[in-house]
C-alpha cells in the first residue's frame, strides 16, 4: 500500500456570500490543464471540463439555500466531438409531461426481531423492467427486478443481514452513511461470489437519519447501481422526541423519493463507463423510485397537511437540484447525517451523486416539485423535469415544527491533526494523492488512529466535478473554497460536492471502532471516477 503524508494544513476563509444559483470561486489555484503526453491529453479530453466558478456579491442572507456549493460549467470533448454540458433551459422538460402515473413507493422490508436483534433477509439478483417507455432492460434489484425495499433501523438494535449474491458476480454490499465497524461496511475487502450469503452483524450507533445501500466491489461498483441495485435505510431512535414530533408513517406522510439518472440506449442497454457513455443514440432518462418521469409526472395525495420527502440521489454521476415550480420554499429538516440544528427555510436542494437530505412541507394548496438536472460527467442527462404533483387533501392542523431539532456542536479544530487530500487524474485514470485505487494494494492508505480528532483539505486538482463520501464517521464543512459555511451547510455530511479546481475542508472524529485488517474506503462518488481509481482506503487502529 502506498501511505501518504499529512502535510501540514493553512486555514482560509471569508465573508458569506449567499444568493439563488450561488456559485463560488476557488481561492489560489492553478485553473489550467495539467501536462500529459500526447496519448494522455485524447482520455483526458474525454473527461475534462473547464470550470467557471462565480460568487455573488453584496447579497444579504434571506433564506438558507439547500446543500448549494457552486458546480464547475462549461464543455466536454470527447472521440473527435464536443458535448455541451446543457443547462435546465436546454432541455426544459417541465409542463411538457404528456402522461401522470401514481408515486411508486418501496415497499418496507419487514425484518424479524427478537430480543432487539432485528434480522433482514436481501438477495442481489438479475431481473428486467423498463427504464425507457416500451424498451425492456436487463436490469438488477434487492429481492426484487429493480431497485430494493426501504429497511428500518432501530438505534441501539442489533442487525443481522443475510444477503445472498445471485448475480452471477462478485458484490458487496456497503451502508452508505452508517457508522459500523469496518468488517461490516461492505467495502471491498469483504466482497462475495455468486451463490455466497454474507451475513454483517452490527449494533445501530447512527442517530435518526437517512442512509442507503448500494455495491461496492473494485471496478464493478457503477455498473451493479446502475442496473439496479440501490435502496434505502431509515435510522430511527425510538427515545427520540424530536423524530416524534415529525411526520413518521412510512408511505403516508414520510415519502422516499430515490432519483437515478441514468444512459441508456435505444436497445434498453443501461451504459455505465466512458465507453457507453461515449456511444450514439443514448437518452439520459431521470427515474424517481424506478420510474421514468421524462414525459410522465407522478402524482401523490397528501391524507396528512405535513409531509415528509427523504431525497436520495442514486445518480452514478448526475446533480439533481430540487424545488418547487412555483418558486416556493420548503423546510430543510436534514442533511446527508440527520438533523439540521433547526429547520430552514429553502428554496432549492441541491443533491450531488450520493447525497441524501429530508425536507417537509405543510400543503394547503397542490405542489408540483422538479428535478433540475446537470451533467457530472462526460455526458449526461439536463433540463428541469416537473416529477411530482402532489395533491393537498390533509384536513388536519399540524403543530408548530420543533424550534430545535437537534444540538450541534462545531468543531474547534485548532488542535486537530491536519491531513491534505488530493484528487488528482493522469489520462483516463482518475488519483487520490497519487494512487490509482483500482486495486487494495495499490491504493493510498490513510493510517489513523482511534479517537483521533483530523482536519482535511480535500484538493480537486482536476478540472472535473467530484463527490467526496468518507466511511465510517460523520464530517462538519469547515470551510467552501475558502468561503464559511452558512444554514444548512452547517450540518453534517458524508458525501459533497468538489468542483474542479476547488477545495473543502472537513473534520471529523474517529469513534468507537478500530481495525488492524480491514479498511474503509473515502472516494469519489461519481461512481465512474471510483471504478477509474478515485478511491483511497483507511485503516483506524488502537491509539
Amino acid at each position: 500500500m502506498t501511505h501518504t503524508t499529512d502535510p501540514a494544513f493553512e486555514a482560509e476563509g471569508s465573508e458569506e456570500q449567499e444568493t439563488r444559483g450561488r456559485r463560488r470561486r476557488a481561492k489560489g489555484t492553478d485553473h489550467t490543464k495539467p501536462e500529459h503526453s500526447k496519448a494522455e491529453r485524447v482520455t483526458d479530453a474525454e473527461h475534462s471540463k473547464a470550470a467557471t466558478v462565480k460568487r455573488g456579491k453584496g447579497v444579504h442572507r434571506r433564506k438558507f439555500l439547500g446543500g448549494m456549493a457552486g458546480v464547475g460549467l462549461g464543455a466536454v470533448g470527447a472521440a473527435g466531438a464536443t458535448f455541451a454540458l446543457l443547462t435546465d433551459a436546454s432541455g426544459n422538460k417541465a409542463g411538457a409531461a404528456t402522461n401522470t402515473a401514481t408515486l411508486s413507493v418501496p415497499d418496507l422490508l419487514e425484518g424479524t426481531t427478537s430480543d432487539s436483534t432485528t434480522t433482514f433477509t436481501l438477495e442481489a439478483q438479475t431481473g428486467s423492467a423498463e427504464v425507457l417507455s416500451g424498451v425492456t432492460s436487463t436490469t438488477a434489484g434487492y429481492n426484487q427486478s429493480f431497485l430494493g425495499p426501504t429497511m428500518k433501523w432501530t438505534k441501539g438494535n442489533v442487525n443481522v443481514l443475510n444477503i445472498t449474491n445471485s448475480l452471477g458476480e462478485d458484490t458487496t454490499v456497503h451502508f452508505h452513511g452508517a457508522h459500523v465497524p469496518a468488517k461490516m461496511d461492505g467495502g471491498p475487502q469483504v466482497a462475495f461470489a455468486d451463490g455466497e450469503t454474507w451475513s454483517p452483524t452490527f449494533t445501530v450507533k447512527d442517530e435518526p437519519m437517512t442512509l442507503w445501500y448500494h455495491p461496492h466491489a473494485l471496478g464493478t461498483t457503477a455498473k451493479q447501481a446502475v442496473h439496479g441495485l440501490a435502496g434505502m435505510i431509515i435510522v430511527e431512535d425510538s427515545d427520540d422526541t424530536t423524530s416524534a414530533d415529525l411526520p413518521s408513517t412510512y408511505g403516508t406522510d414520510d415519502i422516499p423519493l430515490i432519483f437515478q439518472c441514468l444512459a441508456v440506449d435505444a436497445a434498453g442497454d443501461i451504459k455505465y463507463d466512458l465507453t457507453g457513455y461515449l456511444s450514439s443514440g443514448l437518452s439520459y432518462p431521470l427515474l424517481v423510485n424506478g420510474t421514468n418521469v421524462d414525459d410522465t409526472t407522478l402524482t401523490f395525495t397528501a391524507t396528512k397537511t405535513r409531509t415528509r420527502f427523504r431525497l436520495l440521489n442514486a445518480s452514478p454521476s448526475d446533480i439533481i437540484t430540487i424545488q418547487r415550480s412555483d418558486g416556493g420554499t420548503m423546510t430543510q429538516i436534514a442533511t446527508d447525517q440527520g438533523y439540521l440544528a433547526s429547520a430552514a427555510d429553502v428554496t432549492e436542494i441541491r443533491l450531488v451523486a450520493g447525497a441524501r437530505a429530508e425536507m417537509v412541507m405543510d400543503l394547503s394548496d397542490d405542489v408540483t416539485l422538479q428535478a433540475v438536472i446537470t451533467t457530472g460527467w462526460v455526458r449526461g442527462g439536463s433540463g428541469t423535469y416537473d416529477f411530482l404533483s402532489v395533491t393537498a387533501s390533509g384536513s388536519d392542523t399540524p403543530d408548530d415544527l420543533p424550534s430545535s431539532l437537534r444540538t450541534i456542536d462545531r468543531y474547534d479544530t485548532s488542535d486537530f491533526t491536519a491531513r491534505t487530500i488530493t484528487l488528482g487524474q493522469s489520462g483516463a485514470t482518475m488519483l487520490i494523492n497519487g494512487s490509482a485505487g483500482t486495486s487494495m494494494s495499490s491504493m493510498a492508505m490513510i493510517s489513523t488512529t482511534l479517537g483521533s480528532k483530523e482536519i482535511w483539505t480535500i484538493k480537486n486538482s482536476t478540472q472535473l466535478e467530484h463527490s467526496f463520501h468518507l466511511h465510517d464517521v460523520p464530517y462538519q464543512l469547515i470551510s467552501i473554497n475558502g468561503e464559511d459555511p452558512t444554514g444548512v451547510e452547517l450540518g453534517w455530511y458524508d458525501t459533497y460536492e468538489v468542483v474542479g479546481g476547488g477545495s473543502i475542508e472537513i473534520a471529523m472524529e474517529f469513534t468507537d471502532f478500530s481495525d488492524d485488517t480491514y479498511m474503509y474506503m473515502l472516494h469519489c462518488h461519481l461512481l465512474q471516477h471510483e471504478d477509474e481509481g478515485m478511491m483511497a482506503s483507511l485503516m483506524v487502529t488502537e491509539s
